[in-house]
């Protein structure tokens, strides 16, 4: 800012946003004085930095009000754990199952964790065929990011929401009603 500009030639835009032209920071730094505003340095690493005519207090007020904006914009996907074992009944496999449909049209991953213990190792297709119910249940709104998957006593699938998908079930549930 101001005569902290140490590059030999600076880019100038004026206080209307118009390119004033390529010159010392001495003549930019005079201009801006002249305005009775700032010289502040916006492009620090461009050839030559690009320099603008402005009030510092409103500067940095603009771009403060930008990462606000930015930092609002910015969605975070997290990822919900669904837990069922290889002898869950059909009817709570239903309640697991609309939890995570839930889970996934707000926009979460969904991670299906199925526990085994004891002699149910031995019986690793059931636990199988469970997840690939899951995932086929919800197929309409997701797609599977990872298959089923054996890790230890446990074996997982891991679902993520499918944007087109959702869009398409919106736009048949608006039509129809």
């Amino acid at each position: 800012m101001n005569e902290e500009i140490d590059a030999p030639q600076v880019r100038l835009i004026d206080d209307e946003g118009k390119m004033a032209g390529v010159m010392s920071p001495r003549e930019a730094l005079a201009i801006a004085e002249s305005k009775g505003l700032d010289l502040i340095e916006i492009a620090p690493t461009a050839k030559p930095p690009t320099c603008k005519i402005m009030d510092y207090g409103k500067w940095k007020y603009e771009s403060k009000k930008k990462e606000k904006a930015a930092k609002k914009n910015q969605s975070v996907i997290t990822i919900k754990e669904v837990q069922v074992r290889p002898r869950t009944d059909e009817h709570d496999l239903e309640t697991k199952m609309k939890h995570a449909r839930r889970f996934l049209l707000e926009g979460d991953k969904v991670k299906v964790n199925l526990r085994f213990s004891g002699r149910e190792m031995a019986h690793q297709e059931i636990g199988l065929e469970t997840l690939k119910k899951f995932a086929e249940a919800l197929s309409d709104i997701s797609t599977v990011e990872t298959h089923p998957k054996m890790e230890g006593r446990q074996m997982f699938l891991l679902l993520g929401p499918d944007a087109a998908k959702i869009k398409e079930l919106e736009k048949a549930k608006k039509s129809g009603n």
